[in-house]
């Protein structure tokens, strides 16, 4: 079970902590420590208004994209690895129990190669899961 109180800081494992910034927040401009379900709530609010900004993501036709477009992608993606991660290291023993590691593997698989295909993710990035995309 992933709370405030078990996983009260985002990371995956020892070696990776991840805060979050949001430089159009006056909240998070500087880099915060949040619990990883909190990280979770931020993130996918964060997402959400990117992708319901239409001068982020253009829903009329011939209307061009911005030239951050990519970048805000990469960020996307990169923030959504962090939530992977998390899963993988912190949350993998009740997944296993659940019997939904199929599941979360097949959808990393696609996130992964998603990610790789379009460039979307650094490799430094991908560090704290390495050797499980190394088995995909």
């Amino acid at each position: 079970e992933c709370t405030e109180k078990s996983c009260s800081i985002m990371n995956a494992g020892p070696k990776f902590e991840y805060l979050w910034q949001d430089t159009d927040s006056e909240r998070y401009k500087t880099p915060t420590k949040l619990s990883a379900p909190k990280y979770v709530e931020v993130l996918m609010d964060w997402i959400d208004r990117q992708l319901s900004d239409e001068n982020v993501f253009p829903l009329s036709q011939g209307k061009s994209f911005p030239e951050q477009f990519k970048n805000t992608c990469k960020t996307i993606m990169k923030r959504l690895f962090r939530v992977y991660a998390h899963i993988f290291h912190c949350h993998l023993d009740e997944i296993v129990r659940c019997n939904a590691e199929g599941h979360l593997s097949v959808c990393f698989k696609h996130f992964i190669y998603f990610g790789q295909e379009f460039q979307l993710l650094p490799i430094k990035e991908l560090d704290p899961l390495k050797d499980v995309i190394a088995k995909l």
